[in-house]
């Protein structure tokens, strides 16, 4: 190759503030990967963008089971490493106070899939999996429209569960719903059966889980025992079921919200594409939820003037109605001046469940389709 031709990549890190179990099938991480190396690899290859892009990984543990930090020193390794843009950290523990650093310190655009709206700033964007102030409403638009009256919470103590908490509140109260039982769990998985058989004593119609997702684990097992099975309702927890069995056993029977929708015809040309090149078919959020970030970074590296930090911070801006692959049939992601996350509206969450064979889950409910 020519003196002339020749370009170095695009450096972007991933700031993977979660480890997967020693047992996580390496199947399960290539979904991670392969989406975003796919798009990147089809925008070069058609010219969208004039050089690569190169991805640089740093997994560590984050909060909720590691440190923070963890999470600063991965940073700023990548930065070091020459990244001018980050994707991650994920998790709101990590992701709220990480912005202050950004913004102090590294001054590098980052994408996170953090719920919180507290992570955007000046540096920072998210294409979030969701939204503690979104999920809430969509939990109390379900529960009303069953004709449940009462609901108990089964809340994590954390940074998340504290934002989901507050913001059912308010939706129960434009709902009139009537929450008549809160139990407090850890973060991570313990014994929860005292904290169930009080919610069980109190009969609330529904139940619903507001936390990272651990504290889950036990929960169904409690309920089991006391020969309960109300109506229950989570997070975008609900896509931890894809970490392991145990997790997935944990998540049945309850209806959570998700990114993943197989009517969404953006999403579904581009796994077509994707098994016609890997070999199979990964149908749940990662998938469509790595192509869209992809998505939104060749867009800002294509508009980037110059092609450094600030040229992408400010190109991210720039991306207006992107189809998404994300989402209901319809979804788009735009960005804008203070305008830092991309998906908006009620189409990019749908209400799913899990199904028995370990593997799918089937659509509920699109939010805002009466």
């Amino acid at each position: 190759m020519s003196y002339e031709s020749h370009a170095e990549p695009v450096r972007i890190g991933i700031v993977y503030d979660f480890k997967l179990p020693e047992n996580y099938p390496e199947i399960k991480k290539r979904d991670f990967d392969q989406p975003l190396e796919m798009v990147f690899q089809e925008a070069y290859e058609n010219g969208v963008i004039d050089r690569p892009i190169e991805i640089v990984h740093k997994e560590i543990e984050g909060l909720p089971k590691g440190s923070f930090k963890a999470v600063v020193d991965a940073y700023a390794e990548l930065v070091e490493e020459g990244c001018v843009l980050m994707y991650g950290p994920f998790i709101t523990d990590n992701s709220e106070p990480i912005r202050e650093v950004i913004e102090e310190r590294f001054k590098i655009p980052t994408i996170s899939n953090t719920g919180s709206e507290n992570f955007l700033g000046h540096w920072t964007f998210s294409l979030p999996q969701g939204s503690m102030t979104d999920e809430p409403v969509f939990w109390a638009h379900m529960i009303a429209r069953r004709g449940l009256k009462t609901v108990g919470i089964v809340q994590e103590q954390s940074l998340i569960g504290e934002h989901y908490v507050t913001n059912f509140r308010k939706a129960c109260e434009d709902h009139g719903i009537q929450i008549t039982a809160h139990e407090m769990i850890a973060q991570t998985a313990q014994d929860v059966r005292g904290a169930v058989e009080r919610l069980h004593a109190a009969r609330p119609d529904a139940l619903v889980h507001a936390g990272f997702g651990f504290g889950v684990l036990h929960v169904n097992p409690a309920l089991k025992e006391l020969d309960w099975d109300p109506p229950r309702f989570m997070s975008t927890a609900f896509q931890n079921a894809w970490l392991s069995p145990a997790l997935w056993d944990a998540i049945m029977g309850w209806t959570g919200c998700d990114n993943y929708d197989e009517g969404n015809l953006v999403g579904q040309a581009f796994l077509d594409r994707f098994e016609k090149k890997y070999g199979r078919r990964p149908e749940y959020c990662v998938s469509v939820m790595n192509h869209d970030f992809a998505n939104v970074i060749v867009h800002a590296i294509a508009d980037a003037r110059p092609l450094t930090p600030a040229g992408i911070r400010d190109a991210i801006e720039r991306i207006k109605m992107l189809p998404a692959a994300g989402g209901a049939p319809g979804t788009r992601i735009s960005f804008g001046n203070y305008l830092h996350r991309g998906w908006c509206g009620t189409s990019y969450l749908v209400a799913r469940e899990l199904d028995a064979d370990k593997v799918n889950s089937h659509l509920v409910e699109r939010f805002g389709q009466d």
